[in-house]
């Protein structure tokens, strides 16, 4: 049966003809999808702060619209022309080009090539591989790197920035899951309640690793942290660490410089570590996945997140543009 003309639902944004974007729930021919080895009918998708730039037309994300934004789904194997891949499988696309210019996880349907298809890790369902979704894997790429770098619990506290968001909230209960000492950066009073339900061992403001002083080195604090926000953060994070302590960074919404000199690595020892979730070659993908679906997984793993529609993305996409969004929302097309 040619699958081609078959209609799906889709969370559609267009460029108006006169400046600015628009989206709608509108329906797409399987026809419109890009050439891909894989089709696959996605059950679960997840929202994250690059497919709200993404949706509200930033070009630095997507170049051409009209565009189905979702750089991450779950689902069913519908078709594959590979041996790999059969009908039926259950699977998991995040990263790579998905939701960027390629159409994402926001429609019933995508196609993708076969390379980018995780097969769904042992002891996760679809969902849950979506309350995961990019920014639970960077999390638990963020906590291997930690622990290649040989932070034990027992070498003290771990600083997590952005910990109300998607990367922030993850690492944390996989760290409490791990017997680490998490302590959540964050300055909302109405999210301390949800961050100790995921396991923040304690909370502290932000303002109190945003340091504007002069001072090469801070009175060391962390053993290690993960940032997700940059700037200043990250630097004051650097100058805090002891001896020996490695720092993993992954964001940049506080500013993509970094106001610091070389003496906290020089003097201390520290280590800096960008993760990458997006081109990350498969061999360092799938151990992750598997730790995330095994041994790593929080035992709260569904109170990290909560389910929305795709009638119900507009306005979650605001709130994650914003910094309002608490953990992860799980978008569902069911």
């Amino acid at each position: 049966m040619n699958t081609d003309s078959k209609k799906f639902k889709a969370f559609l944004v267009s460029q108006k003809p006169y400046g600015g974007f628009q989206h709608e729930i509108t329906e797409r021919y399987i026809s419109d999808l890009p050439d891909g080895e894989v089709l696959i009918r996605v059950h679960y998708s997840s929202l994250n702060y690059k497919d709200g730039l993404s949706s509200t037309g930033n070009k630095a994300v997507t170049h051409n619209y009209p565009h189905i934004p979702g750089i991450d789904a779950a689902g069913i194997v519908a078709s594959s022309t590979t041996e790999e891949w059969k009908a039926g499988d259950q699977v998991v696309v995040t990263g790579f080009d998905l939701g960027m210019n390629t159409s994402g996880g926001f429609g019933e349907y995508i196609r993708v090539p076969a390379k980018w298809v995780v097969k769904l890790p042992q002891g996760l369902t679809l969902k849950h591989s979506m309350i995961y979704g990019t920014a639970g894997f960077t999390a638990g790429l963020s906590v291997a790197a930690l622990i290649h770098e040989n932070i034990r619990p027992d070498a003290g506290p771990i600083a997590v920035t952005g910990a109300t968001g998607g990367v922030g909230s993850v690492t944390i209960a996989i760290l409490s899951k791990l017997g680490y000492e998490a302590i959540a950066v964050s300055s909302k009073e109405s999210a301390q309640a949800f961050l100790r339900k995921i396991g923040a061992a304690s909370i502290i403001p932000r303002n109190e690793v945003e340091d504007a002083g002069a001072k090469i080195l801070l009175t060391p604090r962390f053993s290690a942290a993960v940032d997700t926000v940059g700037g200043r953060v990250l630097a004051t994070i650097i100058k805090s660490l002891k001896y020996g302590g490695t720092v993993t960074t992954c964001g940049m919404v506080n500013g993509g410089d970094l106001p610091l000199t070389v003496f906290p690595f020089i003097l201390r020892g520290v280590k800096l570590i960008g993760i990458d979730s997006v081109e990350l070659p498969m061999e360092y993908r799938l151990p992750v996945w598997e730790k995330l679906g095994t041994e790593w997984r929080p035992d709260n793993i569904d109170s990290l997140a909560h389910e929305i529609s795709l009638e119900e993305l507009p306005d979650a996409i605001g709130k994650i543009l914003h910094g309002e969004m608490e953990g992860r929302a799980v978008v569902s097309l069911l």
